[in-house]
């Protein structure tokens, strides 16, 4: 059963549901789509389609360029994406650390939430070197692969739903296929307080990760730092799990 088929056993396929899908069918690779790609992209029909953006070009989150024909995010969301970033207790706490980070050590460095059956990328600070792995505020990948994403799937309270229901498709041919492995996998993050990875979703990446939890030990949100295959063996991985723990404690202790 994959994500779509999983959300609808659960949940009813509101028209608000439908709504949060076309929004979130723009990316950094695809900022402008046709009626006919928001279609294809979120298997909504053209006549419901032409109703949702309809109503999102007049409340400012849709702009469409008359002369294409073609539509893209709009101010509000950026309005509303500021008022986040400046009013949310994690982001607040959570930048100048990793921003220190970054310049510390030099490599990309990253903060990533469960956002429905998926890890989103919300704070990012790139490399300093030319060599290295892009990654973007906004960006998604499956809970199954990657040391971030996997960190986020060990804690969060449904897993074993999710494990039942997902269909594990390969990314790489370092990604996990099977349940039992990643049954392992997130039992080990769980009791061990952190997460590795290598090339499970990007090829020649390597990750380490540690949650970021709350009171309750729910997780709240998952912190990276990700250094290519190449210079990983220059770093003392013992050194780089210690530091990447220590910093998801320092938010925990400035948020609770």
């Amino acid at each position: 059963m994959n994500q779509e088929e999983t959300l609808e056993k659960n949940y009813t396929m509101s028209s608000l549901h439908k709504a949060m899908k076309v929004l979130k069918a723009f990316t950094k690779e695809e900022p402008s789509l046709s009626l006919t790609e928001l279609s294809k992209k979120t298997g909504i029909s053209i006549s419901s389609l032409q109703r949702f953006v309809s109503t999102f070009v007049y409340e400012g989150f849709l702009h469409k360029d008359e002369r294409t024909k073609r539509y893209q995010l709009g101010h509000s969301l950026l309005y509303l994406g500021n008022l986040v970033k400046q009013e949310s207790s994690l982001i607040i706490v959570a930048e100048p650390l990793l921003k220190k980070l970054n310049r510390e050590i030099g490599e990309s460095v990253s903060m990533s939430i469960i956002d429905g059956l998926e890890r989103r990328c919300i704070l990012n600070y790139d490399s300093t070197y030319p060599l290295s792995t892009k990654m973007y505020v906004g960006d998604t990948s499956p809970l199954y692969a990657g040391a971030s994403s996997k960190t986020l799937l060990a804690f969060m309270p449904n897993v074993e739903e999710y494990i039942e229901n997902i269909s594990l498709e390969p990314i790489t041919d370092m990604t996990i296929l099977s349940k039992e492995q990643l049954k392992e996998d997130l039992q080990q993050i769980r009791s061990q307080g952190y997460a590795k990875s290598n090339s499970e979703r990007v090829r020649g990446a390597c990750s380490v990760t540690a949650p970021i939890l709350n009171a309750s030990d729910q997780i709240i949100a998952s912190v990276t730092i990700v250094i290519p295959e190449v210079r990983y063996n220059d770093y003392d991985e013992q050194q780089l799990i210690a530091t990447i723990k220590q910093v998801a404690s320092e938010i925990e202790k400035q948020l609770y």
